[in-house]
């Protein structure tokens, strides 16, 4: 039996609970106070005002994708400024997540969530009211700033406040098909906004979304912030967040700029560089910014991989695919986004299914690589979509597929990514889930676009430039992005295959060196 300590410590792989029940043993004065005082129905509705703000967040990144052309006929910005609305965004979120989940930990989860959804609505207000690109753009950095902060916030507090194995396996169920499928409903709804009222209301939107999850958040949550309060670890924060900003720029150059260019290769070696000087830094430092315990448990350190590696897959299929449902099959805005529905339906009984049935049987060592070979399977399928290709018996089925593949990954992996986490490291471990997928997709969407790019151009390069040539050579790049996004899925099969552990998730034993202020 495990003897309670005034120390945290990492809990041994296999190690039984300290009651040999299937309980989560936390100590009395970490359990979060609505687990003794509010009942477990309030866990339903935190999740509710929990999983607007994720959605929030998620959707925003490409959303105003849909909206870009218009705002650039409104605003008249140059096709070469076009990316920065997209690339802002990135930087800020991308770069500056790690801080924002470490703050989280040290001012408390509720303040963390509240200032972030303000900030966020705010910064969407003037998005929405830019009257220039340069003060869009301005908008678009702030949005990433504050989404920096309130993504890591909500899925800090719901690890918090779903304590029991059942509870939480149906709430990360729900959370994480959110998370997966949240960009294919900002397809939807972005295209819904601006095809029926304005592209400003792609950014406005958001004030609804915030004013309610606010509402919510000021009477449902509890503030969980440590009575003694650590000092934040600035040397590792200027590192990680220079070297994550460096990461996600070089590759958002590449999309522009040959990998040749001292903007992209430069900003590359100077990310890498970066990040190993912050990983030195984490072995050195009194109270580091990323305690090496939380990226060191197995289940946990699989689990960032695995998103890493299928927002590299996800992001590049979300793109192609929308490209080719509008470029090819010639589909409105609003159309493409419906065609996604079927998926996010499938995706969401699938989260449900694997959190709830068969991740607490079998654990995540078959249910994850089991989901990259589906997911894989699904894009080696969809590369057979060609110019006279039909929804209903060409591409709807592989999208099916994909759901069923992606629901099976997402969820498994937000709940292992933060399964045994200490409180006051809750923020933290939640950021990195965000950081991985955020830095994953910025990796993969700008390698799949220069790899399309190259197939539609070698394809051209002996043939007639005609509309038919062009139209084919389209298919050949979205193709070709297809392809090396199941590599990448078939990658995340083999390193999570190695990685996880056998066996369901133990229940984990989390001892708090200080007490928590309800």
């Amino acid at each position: 039996m495990a003897r309670h300590s005034r120390h945290a410590r990492e809990p041994v792989e296999g190690e039984p609970s300290v009651s040999g029940t299937r309980e989560t043993v936390t100590s009395p004065s970490s359990r979060p106070a609505l687990d003794r005082e509010r009942g477990p129905s309030r866990h339903w509705w935190v999740l509710a005002v929990i999983g607007l703000a994720q959605l929030m967040v998620v959707l925003d990144a490409t959303i105003v994708n849909i909206a870009l052309p218009s705002a650039q006929q409104d605003l008249g910005f140059s096709d070469g400024n076009r990316q920065w609305i997209v690339t802002a965004y990135a930087l800020a979120f991308g770069s500056l997540l790690l801080l924002g989940g470490r703050m989280a930990d040290l001012v408390g989860r509720k303040i963390a969530f509240l200032t972030g959804l303000v900030g966020f609505a705010v910064a969407s207000a003037i998005g929405g009211a830019a009257p220039s690109f340069e003060v869009l753009v301005f908008a678009r950095a702030l949005q990433g700033m504050f989404g920096a902060l309130l993504a890591p916030a909500a899925l800090s507090l719901l690890t918090t406040t779903f304590t029991a194995p059942q509870e939480r396996a149906k709430a990360f169920g729900i959370y994480g098909a959110i998370a997966g499928t949240g960009g294919a409903v900002g397809l939807l709804l972005g295209g819904v906004l601006t095809q029926y009222l304005n592209w400003r209301w792609c950014l406005y939107v958001n004030l609804l979304f915030a004013l309610v999850a606010f509402l919510g958040g000021i009477r449902l949550l509890t503030a969980g912030a440590p009575a003694d309060r650590r000092k934040l670890d600035v040397p590792g924060t200027v590192l990680v967040s220079a070297g994550l900003f460096c990461i996600v720029y070089g590759f958002s150059n590449a999309e522009s700029h040959p990998w040749g260019s001292p903007e992209t290769w430069g900003f590359l070696l100077a990310g890498g560089v970066l990040l190993a000087a912050f990983a030195w830094w984490l072995t050195r430092a009194a109270h580091p910014l990323l305690p090496l315990r939380v990226v060191l448990n197995r289940n946990r350190g699989a689990s960032y991989l695995a998103m890493f590696i299928a927002g590299g897959g996800m992001f590049g299929v979300f793109l192609f695919l929308t490209y080719y449902l509008q470029r090819t099959l010639h589909y409105s805005p609003v159309t493409t986004g419906l065609a996604y529905i079927p998926m996010v339906c499938l995706m969401i009984v699938t989260s449900m299914t694997t959190t709830n049935v068969l991740v607490p049987r079998f654990g995540a060592k078959p249910i994850v690589p089991l989901g990259m070979g589906i997911a894989a399977a699904a894009l080696v399928w969809m590369t057979s979509l060609d110019l006279t290709s039909r929804y209903l018996t060409h591409v709807l089925p592989a999208l099916l597929v994909l759901g069923l593949g992606l629901g099976a990954i997402f969820a498994t992996v937000m709940n292992l990514a933060t399964y045994g986490v200490a409180a006051r490291d809750a923020g933290v471990a939640s950021a990195m889930v965000s950081t991985s997928q955020q830095v994953g997709g910025s990796i993969g969407t700008a390698l799949l676009n220069t790899l399309a790019t190259s197939a539609a151009m070698n394809y051209l390069s002996d043939r007639m430039v005609t509309p038919a040539n062009v139209a084919r050579a389209q298919l050949q790049s979205y193709s070709t992005a297809y392809w090396w996004s199941a590599g990448f899925f078939l990658i995340g099969l083999v390193v999570t295959a190695v990685l996880y552990p056998r066996g369901a998730p133990r229940p984990q034993v989390v001892e708090e060196s200080a007490p928590v202020r309800a």
